[in-house]
């Protein structure tokens, strides 16, 4: 089969998948805090999230093992949503893996979520020499994003955590390295 069509079964895919996982979040948006009550789930923008405490999640990685984002509690965490056939995605991924070396032991942890199966981000992973865990998923992917202020579905899109698991930052889009280094070293 051509690669032409699979793409476009994918976006396809991808699109309807957003769609319902829209309608999952607004049953199911979680991340209340007293810091900041929850946005009403229409209102699930990124600018809306922001000060929000992310809820606990769970998916898979590349290996097959079930990854919690409570693991890196304590730690800056950002979180990137990707897929292979994403061109920004795979301009900005390189200078994640830069800024993870550079800024592991100081306390920051990226996590790529890819909106993909394990065996479709394999090669890519060993390809960019990805450092970091990278989860994967296809629904549950497209409903976290959602409860993450991304509830159009936007590839790439990027939320960094505080230490204390609060939405500092979001950004549907690329984000540059410099960018992406200045709001690190702030949360650092």
């Amino acid at each position: 089969m051509k690669r032409g069509p699979l793409i476009l079964a994918g976006a396809v895919i991808a699109l309807l998948a957003g769609l319902g996982g829209y309608q999952l979040q607004r049953h199911f948006a979680a991340g209340d805090t007293p810091e900041k009550p929850r946005a009403a789930a229409n209102d699930l923008t990124p600018e809306a999230v922001i000060g929000m405490r992310a809820a606990d999640f769970s998916l898979l990685d590349t290996a097959g093992a079930r990854r919690h984002l409570a693991e890196w509690r304590g730690r800056v965490v950002a979180l990137n949503f990707w897929a292979t056939w994403c061109p920004p995605c795979r301009e900005e991924i390189p200078y994640f893996v830069e800024l993870q070396a550079h800024y592991g032991d100081a306390g920051l942890q990226f996590v790529g979520i890819a909106l993909h199966e394990a065996e479709e981000v394999r090669d890519f992973l060993r390809e960019f020499k990805v450092n970091y865990p990278s989860l994967v998923g296809q629904d549950e992917v497209i409903a976290l994003a959602g409860r993450l202020g991304n509830a159009i579905g936007a590839l790439p899109y990027t939320v960094i955590l505080d230490r204390k698991g609060r939405i500092a930052f979001t950004r549907r889009g690329p984000l540059s390295k410099a960018e992406a280094e200045a709001i690190i070293q702030n949360l650092l």
